[in-house]
This record gives C-alpha cells, structure tokens and sequence, in this order.
C-alpha cells in the first residue's frame, strides 16, 4: 500500500482535523469552558505543507513509504522508569519527515481564521520550530488553551498518538490547532510596513517509530489494567488507519 501525499506537497484544503469525524472528541470539546474551546471550524485546514523525509530507511519493510532527537526520546523513557533505550530501539529508520507548513495570510489573514483545525498528531514526537507570526493554541493537561509560544533559539515538543500508546495513555497526545488571532494581526501588518512576506511558515519536524515495529504498551504499563485496550500492532497500520481517517490516504 503506497501513500504519496506524506512526502511532497500538500495544498490547502485538502486535510481536516480529526475532529471534525471524532464524536468522542466533539463531546469533549463541549464540555469544556468557553474560553478553552477550539476555534468553530467547519472545513479542511487552509495550510500547505511539504513534507521532507528525514534519515535513513530500512532495505525491507512490509510498508512502501508514505510519502526528533533522540537524546529527547531517551530522557523520556528514562522518566517514564523504562529502559533508556526503549522509545529510540524503536524509532531506528522511522519514517521521520521534515514538514515546513506554510499559510497564506494575505488571503486567510483576518482574526478568528482556522489556518489547521483542533487536532492531535499521529505520529511520536512532534518538534515545533518558531514561526514569526504567532497562531498556535495548545491544551495542557487540566483542559485549559494557552499560546503555543516558541523562544528564539529553541524548539516546542508535543507528544503524538505512537508515545499515548507505549504510555497507556500516561502520556496523551496533546490537542492543538492553529488560528489567526489579534497578535497574528498585529505581526501582519508589522510585516506589511515592512514589506516583508505575509506566508505564515513554521518548520515541523514529526519523529516516528519505525513503520516495521510493532506499537504495544512498554515495560511496567503492559500491566496496567487498560493495556488490554491497546494491542500489538504494526506502527505503519496504525498510522494507515489514521491517516484514512483526515483525509491524507493518497
């Protein structure tokens, strides 16, 4: 099975957040205060993006490709009590892609825009680069929305949907989604007196575990009572089944 669209161009209009197929989510969503709720968004994301594959590939593999640092990936297993080299045994010739994603906000500029809707990433480890128009909205643990803020000189790492299932869940994939708000506007037209470009580009770099290993909970969490919820499966069907889910099964 071959997915071209994972690697190259993606044009706008063509993804959409899993949220809008997810009821469990939407219901979620509901239940939250107001002031942390997504942005209402009803369409695909309105972002281009490229994808860049990253490091090499395995010569055999029961998957045809579809299209983070590992220091990072062992100071977590560390954390979470399991061997260093837990999460980085299974990321060896991962299908690790660079995704520069770009908006264009000279047509999507105006305050309250969806550029990428409410989502999480499928994927293992997310690397967020800074953007120099700010749009990111992240919910931490309690629920709450706050600003994905990015310090120059440094990078913002979310967890994906791979870590949420060797964790059980003790790690969750983190929501987040990107929209134009009064500081993008206010970046714009900085932009403008500048005559400098109106492309929002932010450089993504999405780690994953190896599309050949196979995603079940690690260590200590395989004997939690939940870890019946999560079987062995191959890293690359899990991916396939949610990549069908947003529209990006080429």
């Amino acid at each position: 099975m071959y997915f071209p669209v994972l690697v190259g161009i993606t044009p706008e209009k063509v993804e959409f957040p899993r949220f809008l197929v997810d009821e469990e989510t939407q219901e979620k969503v509901k239940a939250m205060p107001k002031e942390s709720q997504p942005a209402t968004f009803v369409g695909s994301d309105l972002k281009w993006r490229y994808m860049w594959s990253v490091g090499p590939r395995p010569s055999k593999t029961r998957f045809k490709e579809l299209n983070g640092a590992p220091a990072v990936a062992e100071m977590a297993a560390m954390g979470f009590g399991l061997p260093k080299d837990a999460f980085t045994s299974l990321m060896k010739q991962g299908p690790h892609v660079l995704g520069p994603t770009g908006s264009d906000l000279q047509s999507y500029g105006q305050e309250g825009t969806v550029l990428a809707g409410y989502h999480y990433d499928t994927n293992f480890l997310t690397f967020h680069g800074r953007s120099k128009f700010p749009a990111l909205n992240i919910w931490v643990k309690n629920g709450q929305k706050v600003e994905g803020s990015v310090s120059e000189g440094c990078l913002l790492i979310q967890t994906g949907k791979q870590m949420e299932y060797l964790t059980v869940r003790d790690c969750i994939a983190r929501m987040h989604e990107v929209v134009v708000t009064e500081k993008t506007t206010e970046a714009i037209k900085q932009a403008l007196e500048q005559n400098q470009s109106l492309w929002r580009v932010s450089s993504t770099l999405f780690a994953h575990i190896a599309s050949d290993s196979v995603l079940k909970p690690l260590g200590h969490f395989a004997k939690t009572s939940l870890a019946r919820n999560y079987p062995p499966m191959y890293a690359r069907e899990f991916i396939n089944q949610e990549l069908s889910t947003i529209n990006l099964k080429g």
